[in-house]
């Protein structure tokens, strides 16, 4: 049996650039996949539909950067955040609008957010080689 993903990186990638988050809903147990993967993240199931997300969740952690990947040095600072999205699966993404100084427990942990203006990362020095046309697109949330 060969295994085929429902939703590539491509197009996954692709709706991001379009400020759309695409995941996977299983047939067998009804939970959501998100970012793709071949089964289910809940039950391992293969019966998965593409469906479009809400956008929207709870921050359940985060961290500052200071330091970039080789060429990427004018992004940081950067809150990473690791989003609970209110389908059920968590998927790490960027904050933007607050300054990663002021970033606290806080102020952050269970707050509300919502996609944001997605971002577009060019490939860096770490990418196996693996250029991706017109670069990366990374999930970008603000607060709500």
């Amino acid at each position: 049996m060969q295994c085929e993903y429902r939703l590539t990186f491509k197009d996954f990638n692709q709706s991001l650039r379009k400020n759309k988050l695409l995941g996977l809903k299983c047939g067998k147990c009804g939970g959501y996949t998100c970012p793709p993967k071949l089964v289910c993240h809940e039950c391992s199931g293969s019966d998965l539909e593409i469906t479009q997300l809400e956008g929207r969740g709870k921050i359940v952690t985060f961290t500052s950067s200071y330091l970039a990947g080789l060429g990427r040095e004018v992004e940081t600072p950067i809150l990473i955040i690791m989003v609970e999205l209110a389908e059920g699966p968590w998927i790490m993404g960027n904050l933007v609008g607050l300054n990663p100084d002021g970033a606290t427990v806080e102020s952050l942990i269970g707050k509300q957010v919502a996609l944001a203006r997605t971002r577009i990362f060019p490939g860096d020095a770490y990418s196996g080689g693996q250029e991706v046309q017109g670069g990366i697109a990374r999930p970008t949330f603000a607060l709500e």
